[in-house]
């Protein structure tokens, strides 16, 4: 049956749809049975080829995906959904003799879209976002940015504390007699502007890159500006999944022969890993005699 025979031109995509199965192995989701049959299917792909490049494979990952998603919502993160329709275009992809050009034109709307999106919505519908005020509470709020609050920001460990008090509402009716102040330090502001602002600049760059027709020249251009998006944002955001999935993505667009450009992005996907394993801003509190 051709949903289980093995791609004859997948080729290339062999090391991306490789990647993806380690994201999946190394970020497990979904309710139990969903998890046990998606670690299943990702370890059987990783040590047989037959299975790796298999449709069949990619449509029950989907599935599977988009089970959890059913299951779970609204909760998901974004880059949930992304990895389903990845997924599915994957399916899709080596169902077809042009394996390779139909994954890449789908990697490369994918992952234009998705940027094109976050634009739009954080530009256009999102106020807290555009006034700053998205990432000057995340920053003290969400523990998983703490060091980077600590360390970029110029926050103590009390003054960060003290702006957890401020900004936690008391109870209806309440009011306190000693209330907190919010500390903001300038590199703290500084920080939150970057955080909005560059970010945002740079996630509209990629979206143009990958959306608008283009030789060669655009073709590096789009990997060079998703390659510094994500060695940039998630050495600070605390989403490896969202990043495996754009690196996978952009891989699957890279042209056959074209061996620096595929380190690049096996390194970047390596990066990713290490900024999510190693508390590498608590390490440089550590090391700069922070407490």
């Amino acid at each position: 049956m051709w949903l289980t025979s093995p791609a004859g031109a997948a080729g290339a995509l062999e090391l991306p749809l490789r990647l993806s199965l380690v994201h999946l192995l190394l970020r497990p989701m979904g309710p139990w049975p969903v998890r046990a049959a998606m670690l299943g299917l990702a370890a059987a792909g990783l040590v047989s080829r037959r299975v790796l490049v298999a449709p069949l494979t990619w449509i029950v990952l989907a599935l599977l995906v988009t089970a959890r998603l059913v299951v779970e919502w609204p909760l998901p993160d974004n880059h949930i959904y992304l990895l389903a329709y990845w997924c599915a275009a994957a399916s899709i992809g080596l169902a077809i003799p042009d394996a390779g050009a139909s994954l890449a034109r789908s990697s490369r709307l994918l992952i234009g879209l998705a940027f094109l999106c976050a634009v739009v919505w954080k530009a256009g519908l999102s106020e807290d976002y555009r006034d700053g005020r998205f990432f000057r509470v995340t920053l003290l709020t969400d523990e998983r940015f703490a060091d980077a609050a600590r360390l970029v920001g110029g926050l103590s460990p009390a003054q960060l504390d003290e702006n957890r008090r401020f900004l936690t509402p008391p109870p209806a009716g309440a009011e306190l007699l000693q209330p907190p102040r919010l500390v903001e330090p300038p590199r703290l502001r500084a920080f939150a502007w970057a955080a909005t602002w560059c970010g945002l600049a740079l996630e509209a760059v990629v979206a143009a890159a990958f959306l608008l027709p283009g030789g060669s020249g655009l073709g590096r251009l789009r990997h060079v500006v998703l390659l510094a998006f994500c060695a940039v944002t998630y050495a600070v955001a605390p989403v490896a999944g969202f990043g495996w999935l754009l690196l996978v993505m952009g891989l699957a667009t890279v042209d056959a022969g074209e061996r620096l450009l595929v380190r690049a992005y096996v390194a970047a996907f390596l990066l990713v890993l290490i900024y999510s394993e190693v508390p590498w801003a608590g390490a440089a509190l550590q090391w700069l005699g922070g407490s």
